[in-house]
């Protein structure tokens, strides 16, 4: 018999032009088997990233009642995979998904700055909300800035490895598990984490010396529809950085960077693998 697939509710804006969040979440999960049900925060016409102001449509009502409609339904959702925030209120649209399905894997891409800045726009009673939407959840997927956030401290522009191990082990007190990404470890970018049964690791992927909007994005879907085929943390995490480097081979030098990796391209590795 036919099992059906793992679902996972992604709980992100969606940009209709240029390859992020929910744009590039969904195929990336339908292409590992596993059922994307989107709930947008907003639709924008494009990122935020370099692409000037996007229209933008949202309606803080539809979130909830969207969660009510799926609970009346009796939908299951196995896990929960939440990103981008416009304001701390949407912190609580997470929350709501888990007290409706406490049983799913809850994901957290805590969304609040890289580069040792905040990002613009984000108002800083973002920080305590992300930081209690993290202790709630069972797995999160912070930048080293965004791990120094949560962690109460000022960020700086860039970390060692070995500073973001402690961060890393520093946050298993708010979360049980912990992967931080983005870590420039000499050629390799590097990830650091624990697993669910609390062993440390340490990933590295050769570095690609270029920057695309919609990479981190990818990198939590992967990671999310490889924990759903049965993967611990620490595969699901090489599984996801050796994909985003394939992402950005297959775009090619001198494309726009605004425009986000050539995603359709490397599609097809992830059923390769």
């Amino acid at each position: 018999m036919i099992s059906a697939p793992k679902t996972v509710l992604c709980i992100h804006d969606l940009p209709c032009f240029g390859r992020a969040a929910l744009s590039v979440i969904m195929p990336v999960l339908s292409a590992l088997g596993v059922q994307p049900v989107a709930l947008p925060t907003a639709i924008l016409s494009t990122h935020t990233g370099g692409l000037g102001t996007p229209a933008r449509m949202s309606n803080p009502g539809y979130g909830p009642a969207a969660l009510a409609h799926y609970h009346r339904l009796g939908l299951r959702f196995d896990c929960i995979y939440s990103g981008y925030l416009a304001d701390a209120n949407q912190a609580k649209l997470v929350e709501q998904a888990m007290e409706f399905w406490p049983n799913a894997l809850t994901v957290v891409d805590p969304v609040l700055g890289d580069h040792g800045r905040m990002y613009a726009g984000l108002s800083e009673d973002m920080v305590p909300a992300m930081r209690a939407l993290c202790a709630r959840a069972g797995l999160i997927l912070p930048n080293p800035t965004e791990a120094a956030l949560l962690l109460g401290e000022v960020p700086a522009p860039a970390v060692t490895l070995e500073a973001a191990c402690q961060q890393a082990a520093r946050l298993t007190r708010l979360c049980p598990q912990v992967v931080v990404t983005g870590v420039p470890a000499g050629r390799s970018i590097a990830c650091v984490g624990t697993n669910r049964d609390g062993s440390s690791f340490v990933t590295r992927t050769p570095q690609i010396p270029r920057m695309y909007h919609g990479t981190g994005d990818i990198f939590g879907a992967v990671v999310c529809g490889r924990l759903m085929q049965g993967n611990v943390t620490e595969a699901a995490v090489q599984a996801a950085a050796a994909f985003v480097a394939d992402c950005i081979r297959a775009t090619p030098e001198g494309a726009d960077e605004r425009l986000g990796v050539w995603l359709e391209a490397a599609l097809p590795n992830l059923t390769d693998r």
